[in-house]
Parts: structure tokens; sequence; C-alpha cells
């Protein structure tokens, strides 16, 4: 450790959680930070991310804003905006219904352009090592958090946080070593649901994921809807949406197929896996032409099976947490995974970098951390989850025998619905968080 420096964080993980939890220590010079990512180059993948105000806000305090509008078109607007339009497409002849307007824009970019402006702002002195992939910590109540990496080789840090995503070694590590210490005191049933908290498990959808360019889709389709609005295209069992990236270069478009019975289960196969566009396309062959148009230009997706954690009894162990998709990976139907951790890692920085924090008192840190974000994470895992289902139509019957009237009935109480279950994102403010985790930081 460097001389002057309270305390050594060490971040597993390069992704969006990791670097914001870095760009925000940063704020504090006597905290020294070293990432560890597993990969052999820094890299992202995946293709869109998209912010509502929220977590747009957290983005300005941490002075990042100026760098991200260098990667996009988009402009942040404090008004009311029509975000998406949502169509009935599973048929010849699509159906608009519904046109979402949220409090200030959904702000747009591509996954990597935001990785590397994520990069641009760290200090020179945070140190990044790639090719280091995490097997296991050990931590005793005195001395350095022990890190030891698949390819032999071992470090030390006073805190340990886990931004390594859905497959975390932190997390695993972590409950691991809870259910020995359940187990060694008889208390069967808890380290029973530690150790059910390590794995992921399936949601019963698949995403497939690919990068269209404008010119590709423009030839196929010219003047196509999403070129102008991001849109939502819903039907039984699967919806897709689309809109503009990399100012306007490329169309980022996800088709989704459910299988609500299966939500729970292990899903067979890679979880991460190029396919032949027919795995998806096949599903959408009689959906509306606008749809048609999307499936034609996409070239070998990326199909993820989406597996989430279920919701954690604690995001922190002695002076070790968790943030992002390695505490709360969720449903991705309300585009808010990069939120959520870009969330956890400003205020968990807050109380990294709070006075009262020491090297001594650590744990007290990472507990109102874990206290503040929990509940709320565990909110937006619900919500995600329940918006997935509106949008695959699981609770509204819509069959093509029943008249114009009555199914546009349907779909306007619909969209209600899932209005209301994602307002938050863009109606609410990290703010309350933010404050109730300075006032248990200064009430000792």
């Amino acid at each position: 450790m460097t001389s002057g420096s309270k305390f050594r964080v060490g971040i597993c993980g390069a992704g969006i959680g990791g670097l914001t939890l870095a760009v925000a220590l940063a704020r504090y010079p006597d905290i020294e930070v070293v990432i560890y990512e597993g990969a052999q180059k820094l890299g992202e993948i995946g293709a869109g991310i998209g912010l509502f105000s929220r977590p747009w806000e957290l983005i300005c305090k941490l002075g990042l804003d100026e760098e991200l509008l260098k990667a996009t078109e988009i402009r942040p607007v404090d008004g009311p905006v029509s975000t998406f339009n949502y169509r009935l497409s599973d048929r010849p002849e699509g159906l608009e219904f519904f046109t979402l307007v949220t409090k200030g824009n959904l702000m747009t970019f591509h996954r990597p352009d935001f990785q590397n402006a994520l990069l641009r702002k760290l200090p020179r002195s945070t140190k990044i090592y790639c090719s280091k992939r995490l097997l296991s910590y050990t931590q005793r109540p005195t001395g350095p958090v022990e890190l030891y990496f698949e390819d032999g080789s071992t470090a030390t840090c006073d805190l340990l946080v886990g931004a390594d995503g859905l497959k975390s070694a932190v997390r695993r590590s972590m409950f691991t070593d809870k259910a020995k210490v359940a187990q060694s005191e008889k208390r069967m049933k808890e380290a029973g649901e530690y150790e059910a908290s390590i794995e992921p498990t399936w949601c019963g959808t698949n995403a497939y994921r690919a990068l269209i360019p404008t010119e590709r889709l423009n030839a196929r389709h010219p003047g196509h809807r999403v070129f102008t609005q991001p849109t939502q295209y819903l039907g039984k069992n699967g919806y897709v949406i689309a809109y503009p990236i990399a100012k306007g270069k490329l169309i980022n478009f996800v088709a989704f197929t459910a299988r609500h019975d299966l939500e729970g289960t292990k899903f067979n196969g890679p979880w991460v896996s190029p396919v032949d566009s027919s795995e998806v396309t096949e599903m959408y062959r009689s959906w509306e032409p606008e749809v048609k148009a999307l499936m034609d230009c996409i070239e070998r997706p990326l199909r993820w099976a989406i597996n989430t954690v279920r919701p954690l009894s604690t995001y922190v162990h002695g002076k070790v947490a968790i943030i992002g998709d390695a505490a709360h990976a969720s449903p991705p139907h309300q585009g808010s995974g990069a939120a959520q951790a870009i969330e956890d890692a400003f205020v968990l920085a807050l109380a990294l970098g709070h006075a009262s924090t020491t090297r001594e008192n650590l744990p007290r840190a990472l507990d109102i951390y874990d206290r503040v974000r929990r509940p709320v994470a565990h909110d937006v895992h619900e919500r995600n989850r329940i918006n997935g289902q509106y949008f695959t139509f699981h609770h509204t019957p819509l069959d093509e025998d029943i008249s114009t009237e009555e199914t546009l009935r349907r779909l306007q109480d619909l969209s209600y619905r899932f209005t209301k279950n994602w307002e938050w994102a863009w109606s609410t403010s990290a703010e309350p968080v933010v404050r109730e985790a300075l006032e248990l930081l200064n009430s000792s």
C-alpha cells in the first residue's frame, strides 16, 4: 500500500459497476484502488445501455456526464418525453396502442463507448491488471483479505469488492464461507439458504442480441420506425426492442423468447452463445412486417440465457462486498442493470470515503451500504420480473377472435400496469438512499 493511503480496495471486475466504483473512489485520494479483470484485455460484451434520470443524476455528481455525452447524440431533457412506442405485433398487421411518456428522456449508449468513458476518468494511480480471474479469497478478523487467482498468483487488499458479474467468484466464496460457519454452529436451514444463493438460476427467458447497421436496415425497410423512435413490439411469449445507438450508426436489437413455466430451472447449454439467426426468426415468422424487416437484418445473434441471482440475505461479509450483477442480477425488462450497478457503486464509495471510515471499521461501512441498497435492488428485481410477464402477455389473453375494441381496452389496461410498475426509474431519485447512508455514517 502506498504511503498516505488509509486502506486499499481491490475490485474484481472492470465492467460498468467496477469502473464506476473506481471513478467514485477517485474522489478520495487516501483510498488506493486496484482492479483485477479476468479477461485478457478490457472490453465489454453487450450492445446498448439505457439510463433514465435516476442514474443520470449520479453520473452528473461523479462528473462523468461531459465525457459520456461525447459518445451519443442524445442530450438530457427534463420535461415529459415520448420514450417508447408499443405495438401489438404477433400478427400480420401490427397495432400501435401506447406511447410511454417519461419524466426526462432515456439516454442510450453503446456499451464499449460507456466503458471507455469511465476508463478515461480514472486517475493514473489506479492499477488495472487483466487476466486475473479470481478463484477464491480468505479473510480473517485481522489482517488483509487474501486473493487467489486462477493463474496461481495471489494478492492482498484491505477490502474486496466483487463486481464480477452473474457468475461471481466473490459471491461464491462469500456464501460458501457463510454456509460453513452456519453448519459448524448447527444452523442447517440457514446453511442451506446460503448454499442456494451461490448459483444463478434461469428465469425461463432467452434474449437474442444483435447490432444492426442502420444502412442495412434502411435498405431492407426504408424509413423504419426505429430510426427515430425506440420501439417495443409485443406478442405472446416474446417481444422485440430496438433503438438507435452509436450516434445513429447502429440499431440495438434484442428479441426475447419466454417460457415462464421454466422459471427457476437450470438452462442446459452455454449461457452466452452465437447462434444461427433462424433460431430466433422462426418464432417471429408470423409477426408484422416491421419485425420481419429487423429479423432479416440480424446475422449470428448472441443468445443470452437470462439467468438471475435469487434475492440474497446480504451483500456483505466482513471486509467483502458485492455489487451489480454479482449481488442482484435480474431480468432485463426495465433496462436497469447498469443503473443499479451505478447506484451500488455510488453508495458504496460514499460509505468508504466518509471521514468516519477507517481500515479498522470497514465492516461498519459495508453494513450501511448493504442496509440502504439491498431493499431497493430487491424491489427493482421483482419489478423487472413482473414487466417481463406484462410484455409477453403472460396474464393478458389477446386471442385474435376478440374485437379490436376489446383488444385495445385490454392493451390500455396492460400499458397502465407496466408503466406504474416501471415509473420508479424516471420519477424517483437516488437522493433518499444517499441521504439515508449519510445519516447512518454520521450517526456515530
